[in-house]
């Protein structure tokens, strides 16, 4: 069972897709937000939840207080259980987009994110995955707003992502077979 840890939906169950998806674990999340509370980048933010499988950690930060949260996974079960789980919360601003991550920040950006949580497959490759972060770190129509903080969760068998140019890593943690990379804007 997967619980959202503390907010107003704390200790409230969500639905996981039966295939495709690897929750975060509740440890996991529990010192991720605490460690991103201690940033300041999560009451009223607008938050940004790449391959987001059940919303989890979009969800999470939601309950703690950001004002808006888009969940982006390109699974169509994933999307309908994020739709499912942002109702059954009662979480306003959140919402369930049906986009690949890299087509999705293809697009034009809108009001700057102030979090990102990209969770993407644990088998998705260097490439893959630095073809998603390249868009967040654009100079024209930036996704980014100063002061933001990007969080990249993968195994910890696997290499540091390769940062696109304009977002410098500051940071990662370990919690057994999960790694926590943690990057910002480099400063212009």
């Amino acid at each position: 069972m997967t619980r959202i840890v503390a907010g107003s939906a704390g200790g409230r169950s969500i639905e996981v897709p039966r295939t495709g998806t690897r929750p975060t674990s509740e440890r996991v999340r529990e010192a991720l937000f605490a460690r991103l509370e201690h940033y300041g980048v999560i009451e009223g933010a607008r938050v940004l939840d790449l391959c987001a499988g059940s919303g989890a950690l979009g969800l999470e930060a939601a309950s703690r207080g950001a004002a808006e949260v888009a969940l982006v996974d390109s699974a169509r079960a994933a999307v309908q259980a994020c739709q499912r789980n942002a109702r059954a919360l009662g979480l306003r601003g959140v919402r369930a987009v049906g986009a690949k991550a890299a087509a999705y920040l293809a697009g034009p950006a809108g009001a700057p994110i102030d979090l990102v949580l990209l969770d993407p497959p644990y088998d998705m490759g260097q490439a893959d995955l630095a073809g998603i972060l390249a868009p967040l770190a654009r100079d024209q129509d930036p996704w980014l707003a100063p002061g933001s903080v990007v969080v990249v969760e993968r195994s910890s068998r696997t290499p540091e992502p390769i940062w696109p140019p304009g977002l410098h890593c500051f940071s990662s943690k370990r919690y057994g077979e999960t790694l926590l990379w943690f990057a910002e804007p480099e400063a212009s």
